[in-house]
Formats: C-alpha cells, structure tokens, sequence
C-alpha cells in the first residue's frame, strides 16, 4: 500500500495483519493450561498487541524521522518476541506446529514490512 492511499495507521497492511494475527493469537491461547496464565498466555498477548500499539506510536511520530524509526524498531523487537512465544507454544503442545508456522510467518511478513519503512523512512516523514 502506498503512503498516498494511507489516512491512518489502520489502513496500513502492516497493522491490519498484526491486528488479525493479535486477535488469532487470543483466540487461541484461551485453550492454553491455566497454569500458563500468567506466564505464556499473557506474554504472547501483550507482544503480540504491543505490535499494533507500536504501529499506531509510529504513524503519529512520522513528523520526526529519528523518532519513526526507533518506534519502528521497538514494533520489530514486539513481533520477535512473539515469535518466540510462538515457539514456546508449540513446543510445549499448547499451539499445533502447523497453526504455529503460519502465525510465524504472519509475523515474518509483518517484520519485512517494518525493515521497508525503516529503509524508505524519509517518504513516511511528514515535511
């Protein structure tokens, strides 16, 4: 999607693909064991909404590139981490690998879509 056709961070593919993939990841992790409350269910879901929230951080700090970009990669470090909960699900049988891999790779793309932004910054930058 081009910055043209962008009026707010909810039209960014990026967001709308971290959004789905937040809200699949809740879904999911409601059938995670009780004794993982605490620990993995509610880690996976707050990386997994600190992404959205970042991305949201990001489009209002397009005024300042520097800002931008440090946002940009707090969002990166958010969706790493959630692919390591990913991992964890899946190893401890709380996530089938198959489910597991295709949330990875939603986050792939997500991560590919933050290192586009880094890399054009100055066309994302309100002059």
């Amino acid at each position: 999607m081009t910055r043209e056709l962008v009026r707010t961070d909810r039209d960014l593919e990026v967001y709308q693909t971290a959004f789905a993939a937040a809200m699949d990841i809740f879904e999911l992790s409601k059938q995670f064991p009780q004794e993982e409350k605490y620990s993995l269910t509610d880690q996976i879901r707050r990386s997994s909404r600190s992404v959205c929230a970042n991305l949201g951080e990001v489009w209002r700090k397009r005024r300042y590139q520097a800002a931008f970009i440090a946002k940009l990669s707090d969002c990166q470090a958010e969706a790493t981490e959630t692919q390591i909960w990913l991992e964890f699900a899946v190893k401890c049988n709380y996530l089938n690998a198959e489910t597991g891999r295709k949330l990875y790779k939603d986050y792939d793309q997500i991560l590919g879509q933050r290192v586009i932004m880094i890399k054009n910054a100055s066309n994302w930058i309100i002059q």
